[in-house]
């Protein structure tokens, strides 16, 4: 039986069977989308490593909960993120898409499940695939906090820390003895050419002592086939792929205060293709087509942990929690070629995890401090199946390659009067390098290794200051960040850009960033609004740059150094104003600019560059209706953003991606709506992009859909 087909017969066995034993779940504990929730409601973990009012923290952040990705249908992690102001979200292939957090990307932002580091040592540079192997429709929440956050998280957290939490089981009986539910969904798009269907159930144990056992077993089948663009762009071809998600969580709570929980999830994408690098690539203002007959990616990740918390313990420790977790990353790339010549190249990356936090008070304020501890097990290959065998030294990475990193960090949070918090924090950090079999840049027949390590301190000081009691704060601060050179950058020997090639660069020095901002939140009764200002100072950035030779398929040699010495900055404002009981109005915008240098040739001279793919200005415009006592929802949005034109030198030769001279701008209208069937059933109901416009995300492979009908059917039961 095929690998699709058994999924999705277990996953129809798993709703029927959920369905067959399902009672009623506990009334105060139902899942997330059926809870209505406003900003008031919600809480933000990531930005303090406790749980915070976002109003009462020192950082811009966004908090998308699971009843907002249902309601705007998100297919994809980073599509979540696409409504956040100071985000931009490229997408290179219908499968592969990067979120640009105030003008970072890849690895220059962190992405946390649970807590746990997804980000490992093969992440490369530019936008990636890896944040599209995260199944939304298992989550709970996800909370961001933009800006540097390496004091708590290391190297990695620049542009921003997006951490993701999945769902817990929510069935508990509130007298001794089980209960159980659960939920399916199915959503259908037409411009996408899609069917994605979720099902999972949720079982709970009550003992008589008051102890809590739960289980949550869910899985997701997604067909996606060629994307229908907007205009006169109409299908392109060979943009289908299928994945396939399960995930299984186990938790058990000794008292209200103490909980151990197990994790396990799983995310295959079989055969997505990069269509742009392809003869089927639909050139679309200019943009070049690409040569390869195929090249098609395969990934298989899975996360495993084990996690322990206790809170209220009343001592010199008031918090305690523990972490152990593997993390497996599995790529492989298929590749024929436009001379028929046939590759299969990938990597295996495995990590093992393990952290200690913890939270004592004191006269001096809330301390929180820890330890954690990642090591990255690597193995990659590229062989040339066709018209003869072969096999290269190494695959787009070192072969044979370790990659370490520990961090000690401590967080003070204190009031200096009754309206002045501080919030001031350090973290030591030491990164090792080993990769045994690297190709040689220079003559890249012989095997070279590669060996370095790399140490660091990094701190930050913010601060909120309550200008009006719960109604207005002013926040800002200092934070630094850092990124050490990972395998990516140190041995890489693989395709970049259109028509480049990337080879080693061993000797890089770890990146550093120093970002100040300044906000004001304020909330009323109608009213919530944020507006930040932040500028980012970059030092030792690790860019790439020709060159000048070729390699013998006729691409571009690249290399890298720490040339990179610039400037971010921008503003980025939100809001909403209830007109009426049953009619908010809101809107959001984000200006940046941002230029660093680079050698733009191979000569020894630097040039200032603007950031590569730099969000244009782009805001957003609309209005929600909801009445106090309806079942339905509806809303418009209108998305603008002005043209793509400030290209850095790596924009200008992605001429598969950017069209010459930049990414036209667009305007483009959302309507979306919904309703309530029942007790258990929702609808919604979305009509995206209703004047059918041709356009693009700057820097993307490919067009966003055109006018696309979408419906999801979510029951409970």
């Amino acid at each position: 039986m095929s690998r699709s087909l058994y999924a999705s017969h277990t996953l129809i066995a798993l709703c029927c069977a959920a369905t067959a034993a399902a009672q009623d779940p506990t009334p105060d504990t139902p899942p997330a989308e059926t809870q209505k929730q406003d900003d008031g409601d919600r809480i933000i973990v990531t930005a303090t490593r406790s749980e915070k009012s976002p109003f009462d923290v020192p950082f811009t952040t966004n908090v998308i909960d699971a009843q907002d990705v249902y309601r705007r249908s998100y297919r994809t992690l980073p599509q979540v993120l696409r409504d956040t102001p100071g985000i931009m979200v490229q997408e290179t292939a219908h499968g592969h898409g990067s979120p640009y957090i105030r003008g970072f990307t890849s690895f220059r932002t962190l992405l946390l499940v649970d807590g746990v580091r997804l980000n490992h040592s093969a992440f490369r540079p530019g936008p990636n695939q890896y944040f599209n192997t995260l199944d939304p429709l298992s989550l709970d929440r996800v909370e961001v906090v933009k800006g540097p956050s390496s004091v708590l998280y290391g190297s990695d957290a620049v542009g921003g820390t997006i951490s993701t939490f999945t769902r817990d089981p929510y069935t508990y009986s509130n007298e001794a003895g089980f209960a159980s539910g659960g939920r399916t969904m199915v959503r259908f798009s037409d411009a996408e050419n899609s069917l994605i269907g979720r099902g999972e159930f949720s079982l709970g144990h009550t003992a008589e002592d008051g102890s809590r056992t739960g289980a949550l077993i869910g899985g997701t089948i997604k067909k996606f086939g060629d994307l229908e663009s907007g205009g006169l762009t109409g299908l392109q071809p060979e943009t289908g792929y299928d994945e396939e998600d399960y995930d299984i969580k186990l938790e058990h709570w000794f008292d209200d205060d103490t909980r151990l929980r197990f994790l396990h999830q799983r995310v295959f994408q079989n055969d997505v293709p990069r269509t742009h690098r392809t003869i089927f690539a639909s050139g679309w203002r200019g943009t070049s087509i690409g040569s390869d007959q195929r090249r098609e990616f395969d990934q298989d990740r899975t996360l495993t942990y084990l996690q322990f918390e206790k809170k209220n313990i009343g001592g010199a420790v008031e918090e305690i929690s523990a972490n152990l977790s593997w993390h497996q990353q599995e790529e492989v790339r298929y590749r024929i070629r436009g001379d028929g010549r046939q590759e299969f190249q990938g990597f295996r990356v495995g990590t093992l995890g393990a952290s200690t936090q913890l939270t004592s008070l004191s006269d001096y304020g809330t301390w929180t401090y820890g330890v954690e501890f990642y090591h990255d097990d690597v193995s990659s290959y590229n062989r040339r199946v066709f018209p003869t065998f072969s096999e290269s030294i190494q695959g787009p990475i070192g072969d044979d390659s370790t990659y370490d990193m520990l961090g000690v960090y401590l967080q003070d949070e204190f009031e200096a009067t009754e309206d002045l918090t501080f919030i001031a924090g350090a973290r030591f950090n030491y990164v090792a390098a080993d990769a045994d079999r690297v190709a040689d840049p220079v003559n890249s027949g012989n095997v070279i290794s590669v060996d370095d390590d790399w140490t660091a301190f990094v701190g930050s000081l913010r601060f909120v200051y309550e200008l009006q009691p719960d109604a207005v704060n002013v926040f800002g601060g200092v934070s630094q960040g850092f990124r050490a050179p990972n395998l990516s950058d140190l041995t890489r020997f693989d395709t970049a850009r259109t028509d480049e090639f990337e080879i080693p660069s061993p000797n890089l020095d770890p990146e550093e960033y120093i970002q100040y901002e300044i906000g004001v939140k304020a909330r009323g009764e109608r009213f919530r609004g944020e507006v930040s200002y932040f500028y980012t100072d970059i030092r030792d950035q690790i860019r790439r740059f020709p060159t000048g030779a070729t390699n013998a398929d006729g691409d571009r040699q690249v290399t890298k150094a720490n040339v990179g010495d610039g400037y971010a900055y921008g503003v980025e404002l939100g809001g909403a104003f209830r007109a009426t009981d049953d009619v908010e109005v809101f809107a959001n915008g984000t200006y940046i600019e941002g230029e660093v240098d680079n050698f733009t040739t191979s000569t020894v001279q630097t040039n200032s560059d603007y950031l590569t793919r730099l969000m244009p200005l782009t805001f957003q415009l609309g209005a929600h209706w909801e009445p106090q006592e309806s079942k339905g929802w509806a809303e418009a949005v209108w998305v603008h953003a002005e043209d793509a034109d400030k290209l850095s030198f790596s924009d200008v030769n992605d001429t598969s991606r950017v069209p010459p001279g930049g990414t036209p701008g667009y305007d483009v209208l959302h309507l979306r709506g919904g309703y309530q069937i029942g007790e258990r059933t929702q609808l919604a109901v979305l009509l995206e992009n209703v004047t059918d416009v041709s356009y693009r995300v700057h820097g993307s492979g490919q067009n966003r859909p055109g006018r696309n009908f979408i419906i999801s059917v979510e029951t409970t039961f």
